[in-house]
């Protein structure tokens, strides 16, 4: 089983000394690609006012031009402990034990815009990028990730995937039609019996999912696996469009 995880906008500072090393992380053979966004951005934040009108920063928010401007020296820590915002507070790693720890680091990947996919336990510095953003002398991001993110997730061969990631980041690299996979989606009953999605809430329970999965570590290699493991824990999952579940909070 595989998951893949959207990042968050918000992240921890700081982590140890160690800068990024592209051939630490997952699927090194993104390593050209992460190269050229990681260039682009360092480059784009030599001149902070340029910056921020294509990050679109608020003045609030043009710290994060700092922590771009030294991507490629600045501190490192493991992904999964980068990241902040409602998904990972509820999947709140730092409070795993080592054994879950182990799983998530063997199980999910984040897919962040410049990195591409990477390890849980993968080491990564703070940043700012979107993955809508234009960033200046490349190609959309989407058109530089796509194929390539495709092609490694099938070269990888994971047995099944459980995509959690938004919808902008999935474009960013579309699970290969090889690979058995569900995209999951979040929503909730209306009064009239209709189900809508969730923002917030959204975010919650897939962290809470995430979280649940790393504890438990069970073994998960299709659909119908995830959708009785669902069912024992007490989960409530229905039908979506073709390829999609709907988790019902």
């Amino acid at each position: 089983m595989l998951l893949l995880l959207p990042p968050s906008e918000t992240k921890r500072p700081g982590g140890r000394r160690a800068p990024l090393a592209m051939d630490r992380l997952a699927f090194p053979q993104l390593t050209p690609q992460r190269e050229q966004v990681v260039d682009a951005l360092v480059a784009l934040c030599a001149d902070e006012d340029e910056a921020a009108r294509v990050l679109k920063l608020s003045d609030r928010q043009r710290g994060d031009i700092a922590d771009n401007a030294v991507l490629w020296t600045g501190r490192t820590m493991a992904a999964v402990d980068r990241y902040t915002g409602v998904l990972f507070d509820a999947l709140d790693a730092p409070t795993l034990d080592a054994a879950a720890r182990r799983w998530l680091g063997a199980h999910a990947l984040i897919h962040s815009a410049p990195f591409g996919p990477v390890g849980a336990l993968d080491h990564i510095p703070a940043y700012r990028l979107a993955a809508g953003t234009s960033l200046p002398g490349l190609p959309p991001l989407r058109r530089l990730w796509a194929d390539a993110v495709t092609a490694a997730l099938a070269d990888s061969r994971p047995r099944f995937v459980l995509d959690l990631r938004s919808e902008a980041y999935a474009a960013l690299g579309p699970v290969p039609e090889s690979v058995e996979s569900v995209y999951l989606r979040v929503v909730t009953p209306s009064p009239d019996g209709a189900v809508r999605a969730l923002n917030h809430f959204n975010k919650h329970a897939k962290g809470a999912l995430v979280r649940q999965l790393a504890t438990e570590r069970p073994r998960i290699g299709s659909t119908a696996a995830f959708r009785r493991w669902a069912e024992a824990a007490g989960l409530v999952l229905q039908d979506g469009a073709p390829g999609e579940l709907a988790l019902v909070v």
